[in-house]
Order: structure tokens, then C-alpha cells, then sequence
């Protein structure tokens, strides 16, 4: 009796807490694995759209511009910081929505409180990490004076610059991560799995694609918003970077600066994210 007292004291059984957070560290490992492929194959994209948010232009009169300011080269500008800020602020995402559906799984709260829940923790994650954000959004909006223009707005102001458009961030991360997980997270227990791996592929890339979509579209204001308070000049409020993008674009311009360019690179990234997240889920559920 006093051997299996032992054993049992030795080896606990699982819980609930233990066991969402294997599945937070399962689920944040594949988002991260699956961003670091997409941060070196999507970054020339992801490069148009904050200039486009920053300035206001069309994708082609961006690109141009861009492609002007250095080649090919420019597209990537902020590559190293992005290599680093992607699969975290993604192992956050993904940890935050894995670790908190598995915990409250057995709970009868639905699926779009559950996913509140973890929109909530991923938008704090996000603060934590801004001033990598910081540095990649405005080596790609300024190119090259980028990391001058970020060192005398430290200078004038201090490191607290670093998180300039943290609010609207953690904003529009938590906007946008709980429309695109309730979609995903509704549509991945509603639609049946294939019967064959390649069409498993396929579910999973359109659940990601309609995910994408539907998450831009609600958050893109926040972004024009995060981004031009980000790589300004100068200091400035967010008051006053809403007065600046209206006097330019209007309020059209304040709400769909970018959105067009979002949506294709979002819904490929989504795509690809959510084949490659599903992707790994499964191999690391395989092993354990």
C-alpha cells in the first residue's frame, strides 16, 4: 500500500490546467513554426501594405515607389526583426487560443466567449513586444532612414516611443485574432474532416482564407492607425493621427487604406497558416 501511495504521489494524474497548457506549448510551437515560413515568402507584401497604410496609395503606385527606393531589396527591409517578431507574436496568438479552448472545453460557455477569452490574453502578448514590431514596421515604411528616424524620435522622447500604437495594436490584434478564431474555431467543428490528407489540405486552407477576410475587415482602421502613430516623424497622439489620415484620405481612407492589399496578403497567409498550423498540430499530437 505504501509502494502505490508512492507511485501515485510520483505520478500525478493530469489535469485540466496541465493539460491546456500542453496544448498552449503544442499549439504555440506549430503557430511560430508556420510563421517563420510565411515571414520569408510573404514579407514583400506585408512591406507594401504598411507603406500603403503609412501613405495612402494604391498597391501598384506603392510598389513602384517602393521598387524604386532599392529593387527587390526594399521589399524586405525589416526582415531580420520581422524573422523574430513573426513566429513569437504568432506562438502567442496560437498559444493564447489552443491553451484556453483546451482548458474551458469541457465548460458550456460557447465558442465565441472561449475565444474572447484568449483574443484578450493575445492582445497583451502583443504589448509585450512592441518595440520589435516598432523597428520592423518602420524599417519597411522608411527603408533604410528607418532606424535613424527611430533613433531621434528616442532621442526627443525617450524609449517609451518604442511603443507608440501599442493601444491600437493590442487593439487590432484582439479585434482581429477573435473574429478570425471564432471563424476558424466555428468552421473547423462544423465542417466535417476528409477522408484523404489532400483534402484535409483544402478544408483547412479555405477555413483559413475565409478567416482572413473576415478578420481585416473588421480591424483595418486600428492598423492605419498603429502604423502611421508608429513610423511619424514626430511624437503624435492618436487624436491626431486620426485628424491627419482624414485630412488626407478622408474617412474612407482612414478605414480602407491598405484593406485591398490586406485582404490578398492575409488571405494567403491564412491559407497557408492555417494548412501549416493544422499541419503541425497533428505531427506534435502524434508524437505525445
Amino acid at each position: 500500500m505504501g509502494i502505490e501511495d508512492k507511485n501515485s504521489s510520483n505520478s500525478p494524474l493530469p489535469t485540466p490546467l496541465r493539460a491546456a497548457l500542453e496544448k498552449a506549448v503544442q499549439g504555440g510551437k506549430s503557430g511560430a513554426m508556420a510563421m517563420t515560413i510565411q515571414c520569408c515568402t510573404m514579407m514583400w507584401i506585408r512591406t507594401t501594405m504598411n507603406y500603403q497604410y503609412r501613405y495612402g496609395t494604391t498597391t501598384t503606385q506603392a510598389m513602384r515607389t517602393l521598387y524604386q527606393q532599392g529593387g527587390i531589396r526594399r521589399f524586405y527591409r525589416g526582415l531580420a526583426p520581422a524573422l523574430f517578431q513573426g513566429p513569437i507574436s504568432r506562438f502567442g496568438d496560437t498559444a493564447a487560443n489552443a491553451g484556453v479552448n483546451a482548458y474551458l472545453k469541457d465548460s458550456d460557455l460557447p465558442v465565441a466567449l472561449r475565444t474572447f477569452c484568449a483574443s484578450t490574453a493575445a492582445g497583451g502578448w502583443r504589448i509585450m513586444i512592441m518595440p520589435i514590431d516598432c523597428l520592423k514596421t518602420t524599417l519597411q515604411v522608411e527603408g533604410r532612414d528607418g532606424v535613424a528616424l527611430l533613433g531621434k524620435k528616442i532621442k526627443a522622447r525617450g524609449p517609451f516611443v518604442l511603443w507608440h500604437g501599442a493601444l491600437a495594436a493590442a487593439s487590432a490584434t484582439a479585434v482581429g485574432h477573435f473574429p478570425w478564431f471564432v471563424t476558424f474555431n466555428y468552421l473547423q467543428e462544423t465542417i466535417p474532416l476528409a477522408e484523404s490528407t489532400v483534402g484535409n489540405f483544402g478544408r483547412n486552407a479555405g477555413i483559413g482564407f475565409c478567416s482572413s477576410v473576415v478578420s481585416d475587415t473588421i480591424s483595418n482602421s486600428l492598423r492605419v492607425i498603429k502604423t502611421t502613430r508608429q513610423t511619424y516623424s514626430e511624437a503624435v497622439t492618436y487624436p491626431e493621427v486620426v485628424r491627419h489620415v482624414i485630412k488626407e484620405d478622408g474617412v474612407l481612407g482612414l478605414f480602407g487604406r491598405g484593406l485591398k492589399t490586406r485582404l490578398l496578403a492575409n488571405g494567403l497567409q491564412g491559407l497557408v497558416f492555417s494548412v501549416l498550423y493544422k499541419h503541425f498540430m497533428t505531427m506534435y499530437e502524434a508524437k505525445s
